[in-house]
């Protein structure tokens, strides 16, 4: 009791200002968002994240779909906030300027064995409340769809099916939340967790502690490691499950308009076809647990069954425009559904476990669910009449009118030059990524802001004028720029040096 009293006193004799109200642990899109919506309120948070970039690991890689909410159980909270989650990314799209491509979906039959489950799927779209889907036959579908596979009988069409830009539905929350007063740490890996009387202390790196009233763990595929060091036991336990996927050029673009679908099985929503909002299409993912959950590699079986898999949905899919593969992990749980509750040993600790399929559209959903619902903070503390919900929405050069360019040229010349070709991203654009409220000086995380390097060549140009820029703008030697962690440094050391 004396020990508590002390450790209490302490802490606020030293100043509150040391003293957050929240720390999250995780900055991909949930953490993000959760970060985003407690400023909110007069709260002063600190989001710690492990990683060199925020939404660098399960964020990174998945198939960007905002599903319509027609899978999950109903009654289910991944069913409620899917649903949720899909119609506030328009809203989003306005406050935050993420790119969202509305596509549509069709989940596709090819028997009359499958054209019964498509019934009851449908069945599951109408108990969840998902507006306007419908079920075509095959004529029909191909009317907006031409390269369907000539061996599908019927499709279930869910309009409300969208796409976006993962990575940069987290870049838009986290920037609007430091905008507002949020703090982030990255590199922050959280290597101990203790409560001392209504105080959590949390070490990161084992050489730097952090304290607050509150500690909210959205730490994706790591969730449940986090959860072990605070509590005896863990409600859940995360699984890796690798998803593998091809990126085909986006001179391919059209050859899908919606998102195709094959009917879900117990290892989720299979492999699909998506168009992306730049263009690309994807092909992927499966679905195999894997026992290393944080180092997704490909394999040729792996991509093979992709290829087989994918053929079941369109005809002629043109595999010689692929330009690059890569594997994700999801993180699956033993608990059926998204676990969002605080904890039952700890009181003030919060839960985000199992966040897998459909966890970026519900992501939105996720963050207010948590906020209103789970921790009540509105019962804490007070609105903040300073909150600014609005992002300025990024410059996409390429994207513009003639006119629009020309414009912009007349203010700022550096929009005239072309750094990536692929992809036409200027040298102002990655500017702005470099220097931006999370500005990176790593390859990566300039490809992330901008796509220079996404594009055919997959940065075989612009690379090397991206590292010159990097090296000139922060001032240091190429020797001391990463690909995207601290240790993946470019280069070993210099071969040709001048006299």
């Amino acid at each position: 009791m004396l020990k508590t009293f002390f450790y209490s006193f302490l802490i606020y004799w030293k100043g509150t200002d040391k003293l957050y109200d929240y720390i999250i642990i995780g900055a991909g899109v949930i953490g993000s968002n959760i970060a985003r919506e407690l400023c909110r309120y007069q709260t002063k948070v600190l989001v710690l994240d492990k990683e060199n970039d925020v939404a660098n690991v399960q964020s990174l890689a998945n198939s960007a779909i905002v599903h319509s909410g027609h899978n999950p159980e109903p009654g289910s909270l991944k069913a409620r906030l899917s649903v949720w989650g899909n119609l506030l990314y328009e809203q989003m799209e306005e406050e935050l300027g993420i790119p969202l491509l509305k596509t549509g979906a069709y989940v596709v039959a090819h028997n009359h064995h499958e054209e019964q489950e498509l019934d009851k799927l449908a069945e599951l779209a109408r108990i969840n409340q998902v507006p306007e889907f419908s079920i075509l036959n095959y004529e029909e579908a191909l009317l907006d769809e031409p390269n369907l596979s000539k061996t599908v009988t019927k499709v279930l069409s869910l309009p409300t099916t969208k796409v976006t830009y993962p990575w940069e539905v987290a870049f838009a929350a986290m920037e609007n939340a430091i905008k507002n007063g949020v703090e982030f740490r990255k590199n922050a890996l959280v290597t101990k967790i203790r409560k001392v009387g209504n105080v959590f202390y949390v070490t990161v790196n084992n050489n730097q502690e952090y304290q607050s009233k509150y500690l909210i763990n959205a730490a994706g595929v790591a969730s449940d490691d986090i959860a072990g060091m605070i509590e005896k036991k863990v409600p859940y336990t995360i699984k890796g499950r690798k998803g593998e996927y091809f990126v085909l050029d986006k001179r391919v673009k059209g050859f899908v308009n919606h998102v195709l679908y094959p009917l879900p099985t117990e290892l989720g929503k299979g492999v699909l076809i998506t168009p992306q909002f730049h263009g690309e299409i994807l092909l992927g993912p499966n679905s195999l647990e894997v026992k290393d959950k944080y180092h997704p590699t490909t394999s040729y079986e792996g991509l093979t069954y992709v290829k087989e898999n994918a053929a079941l949905l369109a005809d002629n899919i043109p595999i010689n425009q692929i330009i690059r593969s890569f594997a994700g992990i999801r993180s699956t749980s033993d608990y059926d559904d998204f676990y969002i509750k605080e904890s039952l040993e700890v009181k003030g600790f919060y839960h985000l476990g199992g966040i897998d399929s459909p966890g970026l559209t519900a992501c939105f959903a996720i963050a207010k669910y948590l906020v209103e619902e789970v921790m009540n903070v509105g019962e804490i503390y007070s609105i903040d009449p300073n909150f600014d919900p609005l992002r300025k929405k990024k410059v996409l050069f390429n994207r513009l009118s003639l006119t629009e360019k020309k414009d912009l040229l007349l203010k700022e010349p550096l929009y005239g030059n072309i750094i990536c070709k692929c992809e036409k991203i200027t040298e102002k654009e990655i500017l702005d990524a470099m220097h931006g409220p999370l500005g990176s000086n790593t390859i990566k995380g300039i490809k992330k802001r901008t796509r220079a390097g996404a594009g055919l060549c997959q940065g075989g140009y612009c690379e090397e004028k991206i590292i010159k820029m990097i090296a000139k703008e922060f001032n240091i030697s190429p020797l001391e720029i990463a690909y995207d962690k601290e240790e993946t440094k470019l280069f070993v050391a210099e071969t040709k040096v001048k006299p």
